[in-house]
């Protein structure tokens, strides 16, 4: 008898034919449900019948995260690709966006597990100086399954690995116009792709669902709107005290991963410029003040290009 443990799980990434092992930490999650219609079995004419009868015909998209530590090297760059691009086509005079659709595959000592067409909803970038600078993952897919044992060989074209991974400690640097952005305590950034799945349950086909081997699984989407938005938090100092109350609805801003002992004028390992945002500052009473300002971009820029420094 053999068992999986997380710890032991591979994560690995198919994409234009080509295939990537991408080192998570142990936050891996991978999960899809079946939607469940609930009856009533009560009649007029027998009234004994309290439980309700059950219908299961089509699974929930899937859904998955993980954690991504960034290195040096970028051998996990693939990552960013995939949750910062859009694919644009144009047919008939009407552009569509999607984004860009990927298979992953979990492999454990005992099982290979395979999400199809999967695409990513949510990106989170951790800027905190005690921490490893951290790229969370979140998305969707159509369909998960286990595609064999441990042994099964994945697809694709496997990409050359750096020989060492270098993690990396930053500290944000920000600038936005005119305010004080000194005493950072830290900023997250948050990318959120809103999709909706298309419906996907027929009565033709609902008709012939006898178990999980035929059941309807979620094929096509539509993409809604992007927000990019965030949080820095600062201590309140005498020359910070007089931005706890400020708002904005055109500020440009720049935030900068500088590696921990490095300068702040140091060619940064991640910069991005959002021109303009807005902002909302607000007071943090604790054992000692600070302050937070929660922003969200307004600028409609290919998100990709603002993205000016990856290194």
């Amino acid at each position: 008898m053999s068992y999986s443990f997380l710890r032991e799980s591979k994560l690995y990434i198919v994409y234009g034919g080509n295939k990537y092992r991408i080192y998570t930490s142990s936050a891996i999650s991978l999960n899809q449900t079946f939607a469940e219609d609930s009856y009533s079995v009560k009649t007029l004419h027998d009234q004994s019948k309290m439980f309700e009868g059950s219908k299961i015909t089509k699974a929930n998209p899937a859904s998955f995260s993980f954690d991504i530590p960034l290195t040096i090297e970028k051998d996990e760059s693939i990552m960013l690709t995939l949750a910062t691009e859009i694919d644009t086509t144009a047919e008939s005079g009407i552009t569509t966006q999607q984004l860009k659709s990927f298979d992953a595959y979990i492999q454990t000592g005992s099982s290979t597990f395979k999400l199809e067409g999967a695409v990513i909803t949510g990106a989170t970038f951790g800027f905190v100086q005690e921490n490893q600078f951290t790229l969370r993952l979140e998305g969707e897919g159509k369909k998960l399954t286990r595609a064999g044992t441990e042994s099964f060989t994945i697809p694709g074209s496997a990409q050359s690995e750096s020989s060492t991974r270098t993690p990396l400690i930053v500290y944000p640097h920000l600038i936005m116009d005119s305010l004080n952005m000194s005493s950072i305590i830290s900023c997250n950034l948050q990318i959120q792709n809103n999709i909706e799945w298309t419906p996907y349950e027929t009565l033709n086909s609902s008709l012939s669902v006898t178990n999980s081997s035929n059941a309807i699984f979620p094929t096509t989407y539509t993409m809604g709107n992007r927000i990019i938005s965030g949080e820095v938090r600062q201590y309140q100092t005498d020359n910070t005290v007089g931005q706890f109350d400020d708002f904005s609805t055109s500020t440009n801003m720049t935030i900068k991963a500088i590696q921990v002992g490095k300068a702040s004028n140091a060619t940064p390992f991640f910069q991005i410029q959002l021109n303009p945002v807005m902002y909302t500052a607000r007071l943090q009473m604790a054992d000692v003040y600070a302050q937070s300002y929660d922003f969200r971009s307004l600028d409609n820029t290919v998100l990709e290009t603002s993205i000016t420094q990856y290194s």
